[in-house]
């Protein structure tokens, strides 16, 4: 089956850290470049990092020197480490296949909060 399970949601207090996982399978997940979203209550999903098939990567400038993305192209999982947690972080995480024809998974939530 074709799809991407995310992972490692929860509920974590300001200044807290989360990893999340997103597991991929039914195609080649290294040759893909493997994104990150996040989908607040009201507002539109809103892109948040990137990793290249090669290893390069980009950030919101939102989520930037707090987040981390990477990859494990063994184990066909694109990992999202979330340090340093504000509420506004709060939202569903999605990964996406870039360009693979990969459907959406569900998403896993993350709140951020006291």
């Amino acid at each position: 089956q074709v799809q991407l399970v995310e992972s490692g949601g929860g509920l974590v207090q300001p200044g807290g850290s989360l990893r999340l996982s997103c597991a991929a399978s039914g195609f080649t997940f290294s040759n893909y470049a493997m994104r990150w979203y996040r989908q607040a209550l009201g507002k539109e999903r809103a892109l948040v990092a990137t990793i290249t098939s090669l290893g390069g990567t980009n950030y919101a400038d939102s989520v930037k020197g707090r987040f981390t993305i990477s990859r494990d192209n063994a184990k066909n999982t694109v990992y999202l480490q979330m340090n340093s947690l504000k509420p506004e972080d709060t939202a569903v995480y999605f990964c996406y296949a870039w360009r693979a024809g990969v459907p959406w998974g569900q998403g896993t939530q993350v709140t951020v909060s006291s």
